[in-house]
């Protein structure tokens, strides 16, 4: 495989020298092969995603939208693309992550690859995964008995307004009675054509209800948390990976005006690499570096009882919380608990063991926009069409359950980190007993046992030691995914040995599930490696360049997993996670 890669990088060379409008001006001796390596200061060689590659070999003249990230900052993004010989404007900066948008032939993608020190990704679509077709039961909410919300609600805190905000990264948040006024902030940062500042989609709307709602009968995890509404979905439930990353860097810029201390992306990438590649996983990372605890959705393609693993930022992403679905089956009680059979686990291209935990995420009931995507493509899930009421299922609606319950530890915890959040969740999660093995992370979330815990086990303590300052100088530290991988090299084995040795992990309930042998997998990561060459199937290509419709990419085709075949087709055209 390596020497098929280097014989079409060969190739290559030659088509995008006559392709390109500027294959003179490349510095150096006109080819695009000057002193390249004089120009940018780095010893790390470049990193173009292979389906990049391919679509250069096959398509040559095509336009591709693409993320440029560099060790050098933006002004290294910037140079790496004169240097390839394009003399058009980016379309935007992305400083979150020292890095660039732009549109440019795919033909140069050959001269990238020679130009050490930058990361080059699609800018692909973010999704809000397939909702789950499951059938009506009725509108009884059982989920915050199960999870011990309900027991959150009143009691001990005296102060509602020491509830952080919750920053609900998704289609918006529709102004509605269950919210009054604890929608503190809403914007747009959506680029795409036809969309606009309403919620027109509904999902952010439910998963804003799930985390925060306050209705007499459809209260959320955290009824007195405020809601920072950041739209970045369309209505027909996509967004661009660069409007997401802006996101991001929107909510840390204002994280202090707000009191922003939780995250909620209940979406993924369609675009699977490894998570240091990845420019959404280093956008949320850098919120959870900065105090902002990050929990995202696993996502809805999952296996049943054998692993799907778990491919797509935010939601592969080691450091932040990946929260998968329970069924709790119609019962308060966790003696019949399991996973829904589409929540997705397993190891991610890096090796890390996904979801960490699991919340109700099937039969959800909350209201949505009249007029939304939800309620027109979803007839059949609408219990009330006065109110919007609908009744539907996924690890979307998962997510803001444990974004609710982060704001409910905080408002008693405030200066709790988003490590010692991430391990008391863990430390306190209950064990779900017809769970396939990893497959419901360590347990079910425990709301107020999180909410109440003394203990601050720091599950991310392995991954801790790579974080170090900005080399760029900014105020964020960053991870050293280089001496990451140089350590996993040295000892794959020992590296993370110490996380889950500390005596405050003894009485947790994945102690006897063996989560501390299969967090992390030297195997998996060896597997996938961080090798170019192992990321050159065609399928990932078909994926990350598949146009609007989910339903018409390979990788959806293939990798849904259904509970009937009645379902599978309204699955696959569904849009929320």
């Amino acid at each position: 495989m390596i020497t098929a890669v280097l014989a079409i990088c060969a190739v290559l060379a030659a088509l995008a020298a006559s392709a390109s409008p500027a294959s003179a001006d490349r510095g150096g001796n006109g080819n695009g092969h000057g002193s390249l390596n004089g120009l940018f200061n780095s010893h790390r060689p470049s990193w173009v995603d292979p389906s990049l590659i391919a679509r250069a070999h096959s398509l040559p003249g095509s336009t591709v939208d693409v993320i440029i990230q560099s060790d050098q900052g933006t002004s290294g993004a910037d140079a790496a693309i004169r240097t390839a010989g394009w003399r058009q404007p980016r379309e935007r900066l992305l400083n979150l992550i020292d890095g660039i948008e732009l549109k440019v032939p795919a033909a140069f993608m050959p001269f990238l690859l020679q130009i050490p020190g930058i990361t080059v990704t699609p800018n692909s679509d973010v999704r809000l995964a397939s909702l789950s077709s499951v059938p009506d039961v009725g509108t009884s909410q059982l989920w915050p008995n199960v999870t011990g919300n309900s027991a959150l609600w009143s009691g001990d805190l005296a102060n509602p307004s020491a509830t952080p905000a919750i920053a609900v990264i998704d289609s918006g948040v529709a102004p509605q009675s269950q919210f009054g006024s604890r929608v503190i902030s809403s914007v747009d940062l959506s680029t795409q054509a036809g969309s606009t500042a309403d919620d027109q989609n509904g999902h952010g709307t439910f998963v804003a209800g799930i985390a925060a709602g306050a209705s007499a009968d459809l209260t959320g995890a955290a009824p007195t948390a405020p809601i920072v509404s950041v739209k970045v979905i369309n209505a027909d439930g996509t967004a661009k990976t660069s409007d997401v990353i802006n996101a991001a860097q929107w909510v840390l810029d204002h994280k202090d005006q707000y009191n922003i201390k939780v995250a909620n992306f209940s979406m993924h990438s369609s675009y699977g690499t490894n998570s240091y590649y990845d420019p959404l996983d280093k956008a949320v990372e850098k919120l959870w570096f900065s105090g902002i605890t990050v929990v995202a959705a696993a996502g809805n393609y999952g296996t049943g009882s054998t692993p799907s693993n778990v491919l797509y930022s935010p939601g592969n992403d080691p450091f932040v919380i990946t929260v998968g679905a329970l069924d709790t089956n119609n019962t308060e009680g966790s003696s019949d608990d399991g996973i829904a059979p589409w929540s997705a686990y397993g190891h991610t291209e890096d090796g890390f063991m996904k979801p960490e935990i699991v919340a109700p995420g099937r039969y959800m009931v909350e209201n949505v926009p009249l007029g939304s995507t939800l309620l027109t493509e979803f007839p059949t899930k609408v219990l009330d069409s006065l109110l919007g009421t609908m009744q539907i299922s996924g690890t979307s609606f998962s997510a803001p359950v444990v974004s609710g319950t982060v704001a409910q530890m905080l408002a008693r915890h405030p200066n709790l980190t988003p490590d010692q959040i991430k391990g008391e969740l863990m430390q306190t999660a209950r064990p779900v007993p017809n769970a396939p093995a990893g497959g419901a992370g360590v347990g079910e979330v425990s709301a107020y046992y999180a909410a109440h815990d003394t203990a601050t086990p720091n599950p991310n303590a392995g991954l801790d030691q790579f974080v170090v300052p900005d080399p760029n100088g900014g105020p964020t530290p960053v991870f050293d995914a280089d001496a990451w991988k140089a350590a996993v090299q040295a000892d794959p084995t020992g590296w993370n040995a110490a996380t889950y040795a500390d005596s405050s992990w003894a009485d947790s309930s994945w102690a006897d599930s063996s989560w501390a042998d299969s967090s992390w997998a030297d195997s998996s990561w060896a597997d996938s490696s961080w090798a170019d060459s192992s990321w050159a199937d065609s399928s990932w290509a078909d994926s990350s360049w598949a146009d609007s419709s989910w339903a018409d990419s390979s990788w959806a085709d293939s990798s849904w997993a259904d509970e009937s075949a009645a379902d599978a087709a309204q699955e696959d055209a569904a849009t929320g996670d």
